[in-house]
């Protein structure tokens, strides 16, 4: 995937899992402003797809973009099924793996719903410090659901405490 490539437009249907093996990526939606909210990012021996979409083959409410040049396995729902059917031991990988998803999205809405953004950052910062010097300001602050401006902010806050 070459960088700014879309993989899912919102819209279309979402046709794999995508595991990613190099690059980076992001899924996000637009609001009815035309805002980016960033749902997640996937780097390197992260999946990455709309799982919504993916399992019930409905149109899709999100945009999955490559923020870097990147290479990705993709599976079916087809070859994802055969797979689960000849080889138990992929079913209870990805049930495992499914799981795992779960809890970190459980996670980041109780984040989102109870921390402010400086301890969102702080944590995100702390959490995945090799991926937030991957991001710009634009897209970290799509992700934690604040404006650029006041990520600066919060950053310049930090820097003279320190």
């Amino acid at each position: 995937m070459k960088r700014k490539q879309l993989l899912l437009r919102e819209g279309d249907v979402c046709k794999f899992e995508g595991f990613v093996t190099s690059g980076l990526f992001r899924v996000y939606h637009l609001d009815s402003n035309g805002s980016e909210q960033t749902l997640y990012f996937a780097t390197e021996s992260w999946w990455v797809t709309d799982i919504d979409s993916f399992t019930t083959q409905r149109p899709s409410q999100l945009f999955i973009e490559s923020l870097q040049d990147g290479q990705l396995l993709m599976i079916s729902a087809q070859d994802k099924e055969y797979a689960y059917e000849h080889i138990p031991k992929i079913e209870k990988l990805f049930r495992v793996m499914t799981q795992k998803t779960h809890a970190a999205m459980q996670r980041r809405m109780i984040d989102m719903l109870s921390k402010t953004a400086d301890k969102r950052y702080q944590d995100f910062t702390e959490r995945y410090p090799e991926l937030a010097c991957r991001l710009t300001n634009l897209q970290l602050a799509a992700y934690l659901g604040i404006s650029h401006e006041f990520l600066s902010k919060i950053r310049k806050k930090i820097a003279r405490s320190t």
